[in-house]
């Protein structure tokens, strides 16, 4: 019994390794682009159950004990607070961490270099479109990929006859 809560290490290896996972874990997220995040398919799915069963022993370094785990929790669950916290209150730390909207088509121009740099399809675009009930790409004054992956049409203003 008394096994499931001995820790393996001393308790600051445990905040230190779920510290440096996560730094790691949210660069490599961040430099995958906002299209990885925002727009799940099976295989964002199937790459997010491997990415935590690939850090899990970096985590808890062979540790199973319930008081190791609570440890890990707490510590992942107040960096994330924690990096809320600031990039709520500081623009430079919201764009290191979310980055910022990119333009993907203005004044019924798409800009294809956009669209490659940033990882959507054509169809994935042609369906944020529709989605947003557009039918003539000229009728769209401003598109925008979000920091959190979605498509923003802003349609342009039509004069009423």
């Amino acid at each position: 019994m008394n096994d499931l809560f001995q820790l393996s290490a001393p308790w600051w290896v445990f905040v230190l390794r779920a510290t440096a996972i996560y730094v790691m874990v949210m660069v490599l997220m961040r430099l995958s682009g906002k299209r990885a995040v925002g727009q799940f398919t099976p295989f964002d799915l199937v790459l997010l159950i491997l990415i935590g069963n690939a850090v899990q022993n970096g985590i808890n370094g062979g540790d199973n004990s319930l008081t190791g785990a609570a440890l890990m929790a707490t510590t992942l669950i107040l960096l994330n607070y924690g990096v809320a916290w600031v990039t709520a209150r500081n623009r430079c730390a919201e764009r290191l961490v979310e980055g910022e909207p990119v333009v993907l088509a203005r004044d019924g121009r798409v800009f294809p270099g956009a669209l490659r740099r940033e990882l959507v399809s054509e169809q994935d675009f042609a369906e944020a479109l529709r989605m947003n009930n557009v039918k003539d790409i000229a009728d769209v004054e401003l598109a925008l990929l979000e920091t959190n992956g979605h498509i923003t049409v802003i349609t342009r203003k039509r004069a009423c006859a």
